[in-house]
């Protein structure tokens, strides 16, 4: 899917929200500014978050309410999936809401093998993006 514009990838956002289960856990790729951030935020008003949503880059993660828990992970400043553990990895990935994973690659052996991978790539303008996911239940979201 392309989107050409900031607003465009938070609307995309906002319909993954609106349609993802409970339990679903998202790991987010791309470079720095890519809109991960940007796409989290959409996903956060899907489901019904009314706080501001930033990126959790020096806190590592941030929780929100809605009609489930959103976990907003980043795992930039992560360098094994040993310290994702350690910092609780199995209650974030809980069965109860859903979890974002920025900088996913950084843990990637302590996702299940069920994460959603959504990968952000630049687009053909400088605000245009590509994003590209696999992994049920969101693929078939996209054209």
């Amino acid at each position: 899917m392309r989107t050409r514009s900031p607003r465009e990838t938070r609307d995309l956002g906002e319909l993954i929200g609106r349609s993802v289960p409970p339990g679903t856990v998202i790991a987010f790729r791309g470079g720095l500014g890519a809109g991960k951030t940007t796409l989290a935020k959409g996903i956060a008003r899907g489901l019904g978050v009314e706080d501001e949503v930033t990126s959790p880059t020096y806190t590592l993660v941030f929780e929100y309410r809605g009609r489930m828990p959103l976990r907003h992970v980043d795992a930039y400043r992560l360098s094994s999936p040993a310290e994702f553990e350690e910092i609780g990895a199995s209650e974030l990935m809980g069965t109860d809401g859903l979890c974002l994973i920025e900088w996913s690659e950084n843990v990637a052996a302590a996702l299940p093998a069920e994460a959603v991978v959504v990968e952000i790539l630049p687009g053909d303008g400088p605000e245009a993006r590509i994003v590209e996911i696999s992994g049920s239940p969101l693929e078939e979201l996209l054209p």
